[in-house]
């Protein structure tokens, strides 16, 4: 529902303004889907600001958003806590749970990139856990389930870190 209404308010635009791809990936059949593909953002996202909300609202406040020099940029982070959360789109990180199909078209260059994209993941992961930090992956779907676990989890998290 999301997606249609994304593209009817994306076709309206793409008539008035001219749109200029920037090369990465391979040239889509449809000019719309390069279109909606550039609407696509990489942080405050809406399971992300939903995450931060619910956060607040639960008295949780201080913490720190898209810290540069932290491996991944942590969506979410509690600095002193040396907790990092990440928020993850189901279809770029390739979720477990919901496991989502591959694009039609350009399939070994989806593929490579989705690999890529889970080997990063990886990598920061590792890398924050060196630098002594906790790891928490929140994926977009849990948040869609049901938020109050994710609250609970983080919580008892940041709780077990004051009670060392």
């Amino acid at each position: 529902m999301v997606y249609l209404s994304l593209m009817m308010r994306t076709k309206k635009n793409a008539k008035q303004s001219n749109y200029i791809r920037d090369g990465r990936a391979p040239i889509p059949k449809k000019k719309i889907t390069s279109i909606i593909m550039s609407k696509i953002r990489a942080k405050n996202t809406k399971p992300e600001v939903l995450l931060r909300k619910a956060l607040i609202k639960n008295g949780i406040r201080t913490f720190s958003l898209h810290i540069k020099n932290l491996p991944g940029k942590p969506d979410i982070c509690f600095k002193k806590r040396k907790l990092a959360i990440f928020v993850n789109g189901c279809y770029w990180h390739r979720c477990p749970k919901c496991k989502p199909k591959l694009p039609k078209t350009h399939k070994s260059f989806w593929n490579n990139k989705f690999k890529a994209n889970v080997l990063r993941d990886e990598k920061k992961n590792s890398n924050l856990k060196k630098m002594g930090y906790r790891v928490i992956t929140i994926w977009e779907c849990q948040i869609k389930e049901n938020i109050k676990p994710i609250i609970v989890k983080i919580s008892k998290s940041l709780k077990r870190d004051v009670n060392r």
